[in-house]
């Protein structure tokens, strides 16, 4: 027997040493029929490298009673490979599988020996190896059918991805709502809203982002029994339509790219900037309008409901830091270069936000917004509030151009891992710009979110609180206040069919419609499904 076929095939060695090296090997992540695919393997194998000496395994010492046996096969053979802390982890127990597994990684390192042996290998030690892989037969052919369906797998994804540097992702949502009360003339309506968002990265810490809408869901608005014509009060957190867009066609919603600059993340937003989106606004649990509250008012503070179009983001501070910082300024007529429009000229509107978190269940914060609408399109509560303080005929100044200091204070308690209770209130003063009209307007709400409530994946959502009210204005001939107040009562269920899947009921109740005890409570019943893929 020549001296290469001894130094291939101690039998003893080998077997000893491959039982080891099994069981820390690429494929020592519990390689069992019961518990662990090729995929889990393939993840554990790239966490484990190749050594060269058996010297820098930390636990393994002369005195163990396998330490030649490993010896010869790290620094003579080199088919064992050890874990990135330094460890072989030989006292682990072994199955057939991982046998298998780290005596085929033998075999092929000595299937290589032979090849570039010069000299013949004794045919009783190839009967002893052939008699090991037909011992292992059934073992290896799993083994390798396992890591072939995987292969087959991974191939037919990446031929049927939708792109190498994109991700597309898209939701699908489902209506169907009515009215209730003093609208005796309303109809069920049923009405959808899909969209499709392509995401982008070329650092791995920047995001291109480019969605597409398709809708038919208009603005949901309630008649009031006093004639006042039609509250917006009742509009769904899902609602609404662009103007000159005709049902059901495909529109830009969403351009927009965000990148680090410094300790800030930035975004620019080309088209629709939403700052909703953008920054914290301590309604964690319903500010979706795909999964979160039925209503618009019930999704967050309308103070960022700012004029939206074109804008940039700033904020410094990530998720884990006490006290952030942020930043915007937004405008509605970037692209027009007409006279009193453009980035500066048109709508606009700046806001500051200051958030910080005295505990980790805790997040509070404090939001500034100066606004300024030309009298176009004068909005100065995001369509949540009675006529006389939004943008109906009523609005504070009719049609002139206003300027408007929005306060809003929030925040957000997780009471505990299932529960979070969350409000704000706001405060607007709304001056009429060419005029000496003035006016003041005060609005709030409280939240309470149980996840998980009946079932894993359910919430279940109460909110309440006062719509928009105009509660003062002055130096505006025949212009009247708010007299009543006005109630919003909301209650859902949304219900985790699967991960791509869930159902909301939800019910939202208007007491004294447009702050005014004269009207009879309004009820709206929905149903919105939703599908994400």
């Amino acid at each position: 027997m020549t001296k290469l076929f001894w130094n291939v095939f101690k039998l003893s060695p080998i077997v000893i040493a491959a039982t080891f090296f099994a069981a820390n090997s690429a494929f020592a992540g519990e390689v069992s029929e019961k518990s662990t695919s090729v995929a889990e393997l393939s993840v554990e194998s790239n966490n484990i490298g190749q050594v060269t000496s058996v010297s820098q395994f930390s636990d393994v010492q002369p005195t163990d009673w396998a330490f030649q046996a490993l010896q010869s096969l790290v620094e003579r053979y080199g088919c064992i490979a050890g874990y990135p802390n330094g460890t072989f982890r030989g006292n682990r127990a072994l199955t057939r599988y991982e046998f298998a597994a780290g005596l085929n990684a033998c075999l092929d390192r000595i299937n290589e020996l032979i090849a570039i042996a010069t000299e013949r290998v004794g045919s009783g030690d190839l009967e002893t190896l052939k008699r090991l892989q037909e011992e292992y037969a059934a073992e290896l052919a799993t083994l390798r059918g396992r890591v072939d369906a995987l292969e087959s797998r991974s191939a037919k994804l990446e031929a049927n991805q939708f792109s190498t540097t994109a991700k597309l992702k898209g939701e699908a949502l489902f209506a169907l709502t009515d009215t209730f009360g003093n609208d005796t003339d309303s109809n069920a309506t049923f009405s959808q809203r899909t969209r499709l968002s392509i995401e982008s990265s070329f650092t791995g810490k920047d995001k291109l982002q480019a969605r597409l809408q398709a809708r038919n869901t208009g603005e949901f608005k309630t008649n009031v029994s006093t004639g006042a014509g039609a509250t917006r009060m009742t509009r769904l957190g899902f609602d609404g339509k662009t103007d000159g867009i005709p049902n059901n066609s495909v529109e830009l919603d969403k351009l927009n790219y965000a990148f680090n600059l410094g300790p800030a993340r930035v975004q620019v937003d080309a088209v629709n900037a939403e700052m909703q989106e953008n920054i914290n606004v301590f309604n964690p649990v319903f500010k979706s309008s795909g999964g979160g509250a039925i209503s618009r008012y019930g999704r967050f503070n309308p103070i960022y409901r700012v004029p939206g179009g074109s804008g940039v983001t700033a904020t410094i501070g990530d998720k884990n830091s006490p006290i952030k910082l942020s930043g915007a300024y937004t405008t509605s007529n970037a692209n027009n270069s007409s006279n009193g429009n453009g980035i500066f000229n048109g709508d606009n509107a700046f806001l500051g936000q200051l958030e910080f978190s005295p505990i980790k269940a805790l997040d509070l914060g404090v939001t500034y917004v100066r606004s300024f609408s030309d009298g176009d399109e004068v909005n100065i509560t995001g369509s949540t509030g009675s006529s006389l303080a939004d943008n109906s005929a009523r609005r504070p100044f009719g049609k002139d151009a206003t300027t408007s200091n929005h306060y809003g204070v929030q925040a957000a308690l997780k009471l505990n891992k299932t529960t979070t209770l969350a409000g704000w209130y706001g405060f607007v003063d709304a001056d009429q710009t060419n005029g000496a009209g003035d006016s003041e307007i005060q609005y709030w709400a409280a939240t309470l979110g149980m996840k998980d409530f009946g079932a894993k994946g359910n919430v279940l959502g109460l909110i309440f609180g006062q719509p928009p009210k105009l509660t003062q204005i002055s130096g505006v001939a025949n212009a009247t206040k708010d007299q009543d107040t006005s109630y919003h009562l909301e209650g859902l269920y949304n219900m985790k069919v699967n991960d791509r899947i869930s159902v909301t009921p939800g019910l939202l109740v208007i007491f004294n419609p447009e702050h005014n005890e004269k009207n009879d409570t309004v009820y709206v019943g929905t149903l919105r499904t939703t599908f994400k893929f």
